[in-house]
């Protein structure tokens, strides 16, 4: 047996940004940055080589919090507006005019921003559904996990998550794994008309077949233990080339979906990256709670996304 070895979550953040050193930095939106961690956050990105921020806020304020934080602000420009509701408008426009890749969430509520970035008259979005994803680094399990979505879409409708599904996809290209392997998650591995995550797992699956949904293998329903573990698909007798080596995790909502990150993150010491995805641009996306560390990862998932919107527009 595999012996477990948990290393510290800041040397595996270390090996996360070094996924980017050599290229170049994305300049990054950061709105309303004006509490400790969501200004350290981007700050810390930036000293590591992975976005070049733009502060959009109260620079007053800005300024004062970075005197009490010691950090130096001289290299980092500052977009001075005066509320949050100013900074969600003035990030949109830095995007519009080709000076950000990325939008990062600062000190304000996510409705607040997120309701900036879906209003159409902003022209952010794509005809794909927006949709959140949680990249994490599990030291017990072989591969970065991929969950989603676990932030934004509550109780989505197949239709949502054909397209939950497919913006995963692509985040997974862009992290470097060129045929992700996708387990729909549910309660059972059997599909049963009681159960509708089964019914729309069934239907996926058979919706990737006749190439509705591209890039990735699809298999579902299949109960989180099948997923990870290849012993607990075969001792059920699955035969599938997702269970086992799952690297996106769909979950039927919201709910299961932010239990299942926060069981991860907080026994078994996973790092975690969140951004949100289906829109022109990516959006780093965390809680007020988050740690610097949790952003800076977040910052490095979006810039490797970016460089990949790069390379094929």
């Amino acid at each position: 047996m595999t012996e477990t070895v948990i290393t510290s979550k800041e040397e595996r953040l270390k090996r996360l940004v070094a996924r980017v050193h050599g290229q170049p930095k994305v300049p990054v939106a950061v709105v309303y940055p004006c509490d400790k961690e969501s200004l350290k956050g981007p700050i810390m990105a930036a000293e590591a080589g992975v976005i070049e921020p733009i502060l959009v806020g109260p620079a007053a304020k800005i300024r004062a919090l970075a005197g009490e934080l010691n950090l130096n602000l001289a290299n980092y420009q500052i977009a001075d507006v005066p509320d949050s509701l100013a900074a969600c408008a003035e990030a949109i426009a830095l995007v519009h005019a080709g000076k950000a890749e990325a939008l990062m969430k600062g000190s304000l509520h996510t409705d607040e921003l997120m309701g900036a970035v879906v209003t159409r008259a902003n022209n952010l979005r794509t005809p794909r559904r927006i949709s959140h994803v949680f990249v994490m680094d599990v030291p017990t399990y072989p591969r970065p996990m991929l969950i989603t979505d676990a932030a934004v879409n509550i109780t989505p409708t197949l239709e949502e998550k054909v397209d939950i599904v497919q913006n995963a996809i692509y985040l997974a290209h862009a992290l470097g794994i060129p045929e992700p392997k996708v387990a729909i998650l549910a309660a059972v591995e059997t599909v049963n008309p009681k159960m509708p995550a089964t019914l729309d797992a069934a239907a996926l699956c058979k919706m990737a077949d006749r190439g509705q949904i591209k890039g990735g293998i699809l298999d579902g329903p299949l109960a989180f233990d099948n997923a990870v573990s290849t012993e607990a698909a075969k001792i059920k007798g699955i035969h599938s080339p997702v269970a086992g080596q799952a690297d996106i995790f769909l979950v039927p909502g919201l709910e299961a979906g932010n239990m299942l990150f926060k069981q991860l993150e907080y026994l078994s010491f996973a790092l975690t990256a969140g951004v949100v995805l289906g829109a022109k641009v990516p959006v780093i996306l965390t809680s007020r709670a988050d740690s610097a560390e949790t952003r800076t990862a977040s910052c490095v998932i979006a810039a490797l996304f970016a460089h990949a919107n790069r390379k094929n527009n």
